[in-house]
């Protein structure tokens, strides 16, 4: 994998959220695979695991109001590569109608085919504990 894929993989995933906040949904072609499986599953907003870029828009769109005003994407790590796959980690913050603002973690597999670097799997987690919450192996005490 060369620079130029790695600039594409890191594109790809921050270009996600421009598409939703835009409300361009015809373009989430252009971020997903339409095969693409999305799990927001364990952030506890009811929606089950969506298959397709189609299911991904009426997701987005039953959502509606109550769904995130901003998605910002922060943090982008390649953690695993090969010539056509990539699975990607990034942090996320989401600004919802109330102002609140809630922190998530995108765990991604990006598949390389002719129209480039598209997320095939996104599978989003909250993240609800502060370091002191976890336990770190090696971490002094």
């Amino acid at each position: 994998m060369n620079a130029d894929d790695r600039w594409a993989i890191t594109e790809t995933v921050s270009r996600a959220g421009h598409v939703v906040d835009s409300g361009d949904l015809d373009r989430l072609d252009t971020v997903f695979s339409s095969d693409a499986v999305y799990d927001m599953s364990a952030v506890g907003v009811g929606m089950p695991v969506l298959t397709g870029t189609e299911a991904v828009r009426e997701g987005a769109l039953r959502m509606g109001a109550n769904g995130p005003v901003a998605h910002h994407v922060t943090n982008v790590v390649i953690v695993r590569e090969d010539e056509t796959q990539a699975e990607v980690d990034s942090k996320g913050l989401l600004l919802m109608p109330d102002g609140t603002v809630q922190s998530v973690v995108h765990h991604d597999v990006l598949r390389h085919g002719e129209d480039g670097w598209r997320i095939t799997r996104r599978v989003i987690v909250p993240q609800l504990a502060a370091l002191s919450g976890r336990h770190t192996a090696g971490a002094p005490s």
